[in-house]
């Protein structure tokens, strides 16, 4: 029995393991031409508290990462990806994109990385972990 994917939702850190993920994405979609929805979170731990109390630079990092997002878009439509979307949130990333992200997108397909590029989860416990624990949907975890 052939399982087919129509709504594909992509968790990307620039981690080397997110990288591989999103590659198998792209394949993913394309070959079932399924819309693929690229999400990046900006996680909390990333700021620190004086940082946290400036909306000028919260909002200037949301920006940068709205803009380097858009470069995995572009790179997706190049491949030939009909149908790329994406999305930049803040937060826990995990517990971000099982609670928010997914509600919203509504994909049959979760793809992540096995690694975080930084910040705690690293060291205490994996979040694509949380995300296939919790996840509503199908988690494919890339190594």
């Amino acid at each position: 029995m052939d399982i087919d994917f129509k709504n594909i939702l992509v968790a990307v850190d620039d981690s080397d393991d997110a990288i591989l993920a999103f590659k198998y994405a792209i394949a993913r979609a394309k070959q079932e031409d399924a819309k693929l929805t690229i999400v990046s979170v900006l996680e909390d731990e990333d700021i620190n508290i004086y940082q946290a109390l400036s909306g000028k630079y919260v909002h200037g990092k949301y920006e940068d990462l709205e803009k380097h997002i858009n470069k995995y878009k572009e790179t997706a439509e190049s491949a030939g990806v009909k149908n790329v979307e994406v999305i930049a949130s803040q937060g826990e990333a995990g517990e971000t994109i099982v609670k928010d992200v997914i509600p919203k997108v509504n994909p049959d397909l979760l793809i992540v990385g096995s690694e975080s590029k930084k910040g705690l989860s690293r060291h205490f416990g994996s979040q694509a972990a949380y995300m296939a624990k919790y996840s509503p949907v199908s988690v494919m975890v890339i190594r």
